[in-house]
């Protein structure tokens, strides 16, 4: 948890994908309600921290397809096992970061911040890896703009995934008790993440996005194979 927040605190994203997968072999609880709720106390801090990088219009663009995005995940975690859904979202993720790595442009129009909000809360309700999409949609932006739009963004996303879970009944009192457990992580890793923070605002998230997003499909294809 304290480097998944470290990371997350210097580039913007990647709690989720750090932290995750290994969560996952200690105890399948602790995925996805509690790592969602420690996220999002960590999305807050990152958020008033660097406020002055808030991008408030894409934030509510995407924050709209967020919630288009969690009905469907809901239905899925209720009905169906998440497998098929890793697999698909994992091959979206390679296919996006070549495609980026290629040199094509996904500069943040609407439509595609809409899509990228759809995906992450479609990924994030059911795995807690929901950073990809919107980061690959504002990796060309600097560090201090990329940081706050998206913790902006998932400090209301991942409260409305938690409130959908506590209504499917996947987000309880047990949940909360283990937020707790791995919220220490998350705030140690936050405080040793300022010096870098520092350093990145002056320099291209892009690297570190497209490096982070193909971790990510790593781990989500790892959560599917072992789950």
């Amino acid at each position: 948890m304290t480097l998944g927040a470290i990371v997350q605190s210097s580039a913007g994203f990647g709690l989720g994908l750090i932290a995750a997968p290994i969560l996952l072999l200690i105890d399948p609880a602790l995925i996805p309600a509690p790592l969602l709720a420690s996220g999002l106390t960590l999305a807050l801090m990152i958020s008033l921290r660097d406020r002055k990088g808030l991008d408030i219009r894409g934030i509510q663009v995407a924050l709209l397809g967020r919630v288009m995005g969690i009905i469907p995940a809901i239905l899925i975690l209720s009905r169906a096992s998440p497998k098929v859904f890793d697999f698909i979202f994992a091959s979206f993720v390679l296919v996006a970061v070549i495609t980026s790595a290629l040199g094509l442009s996904l500069l943040p129009t609407p439509r595609r911040v809409f899509v990228a909000g759809f995906l992450s809360g479609l990924m994030a309700t059911i795995s807690s890896i929901g950073g990809p999409p919107m980061a690959l949609i504002y990796q060309h932006s600097k560090g201090l703009r990329f940081r706050g739009t998206l913790s902006g963004y998932f400090t209301i996303g991942g409260s409305l995934s938690l409130m959908a879970l506590a209504l499917a009944g996947k987000f309880g009192w047990l949940e909360i008790q283990l937020a707790l457990l791995l919220l220490p992580g998350v705030i140690f890793g936050f405080i040793l993440s300022r010096p870098l923070a520092g350093r990145l605002d002056q320099t291209e998230t892009r690297p570190i996005v497209l490096g982070l997003s193909f971790l990510s499909a790593i781990a989500v294809l790892f959560k599917a194979i072992y789950t």
